[in-house]
């Protein structure tokens, strides 16, 4: 289990992470998930030891990480996959990294089958794509059997088919009871992915919750009608509050779909379709972080 108790890094003026508390549960993927500059990053450090928080703790499974006698057999990390010295080859950045760890050397073979690179464990890392990166920093994570992982950005660069192998091995991973930490920019993997989300904007939570929580809180009635612009004024009166969609048609929040249908056949308003819908975890991630948003693109 990860435990973050008031997490908090200044760095002069600017306040990367503010009084950050969640938990990251055994069994579970978590995805964690933010805009650019939301503080994910810091926040991983810290949980690492590479950064000193200024206030605050971050515990794995009940201790700091400089706390561990041997980190990698405890939490298993990939940051960077790229920080790997370019001349040495896929196993011997493994084998340094077991010899530090006490970690026999043949969990170096194992994990570098597990992760589909056997044929280049000879290879030199300077050499290799940001798809085998990825594969050889996930094999790093995994050298120590841990049972915590934090991966920030684990699909960065694979293929489809590398999606979908690290996704069901993240899920296998969680059901053996271990705990996941994933953070990532893509929506539709988080969707497919993980169980419950964390999500920061500008260094500070702003909503900790499983997955389904977070779509059936976006979620509105979609409503057709030749009479929309009469309709939405009607609906609003009613306390619903209504958006235009892309077709001209109505998304209505804050009325069931029944309550809008019954109040059409008191108006007399025909209706064409009338649907509800969930929101995509896109849609609800965006409407939860609109206002947290560091760097923006001009509208």
């Amino acid at each position: 289990m990860i435990q973050l108790t008031g997490l908090t890094k200044r760095y002069g003026e600017r306040l990367a992470v503010d009084d950050l508390t969640f938990t990251v549960r055994p069994g579970l993927v978590t995805g964690f998930l933010g805009p650019n500059g939301a503080g994910k990053t810091t926040t991983m450090r810290m949980i690492l030891g590479l950064d000193l928080p200024t206030a605050g703790t971050a515990t794995i499974d009940g201790r700091a990480h400089h706390e561990l006698p041997h980190p990698l057999r405890t939490i298993g990390s990939m940051l960077e996959a790229q920080a790997v010295h370019p001349q040495r080859t896929a196993y011997k950045h493994l084998l340094y990294l077991a010899q530090t760890n006490r970690i026999p050397s043949t969990r170096v073979d194992e994990v570098l089958h597990l992760v589909g690179m056997s044929e280049a464990a000879g290879r030199k890392a300077g050499g290799f794509s940001l798809g085998m990166s990825q594969r050889l920093g996930i094999a790093a994570a995994l050298l120590g059997d841990p049972p915590v992982l934090l991966l920030d950005e684990p699909v960065n660069g694979l293929d489809p088919e590398g999606v979908l192998w690290v996704r069901t091995l993240i899920r296998k991973l969680a059901t053996e009871g271990r705990t996941v930490l994933v953070s990532s920019h893509l929506m539709s993997e988080m969707a497919l992915t993980a169980d419950r989300l964390v999500v920061i904007g500008k260094g500070r939570l702003i909503a900790e919750a499983e997955i389904a929580e977070f779509t059936e809180a976006g979620a509105v009635v979609l409503v057709r009608t030749p009479e929309a612009t009469s309709f939405a004024a009607r609906l609003e009166l009613s306390g619903a509050h209504v958006k235009l969609g892309d077709e001209g048609e109505l998304l209505v929040s804050g009325m069931t779909a029944p309550d809008v249908g019954r109040l059409a056949a008191a108006e007399g308003v025909p209706l064409h379709e009338l649907a509800p819908r969930r929101a995509s975890l896109e849609e609800a991630f965006m409407e939860l972080t609109r206002d947290a948003v560091e760097y923006g693109a001009a509208r």
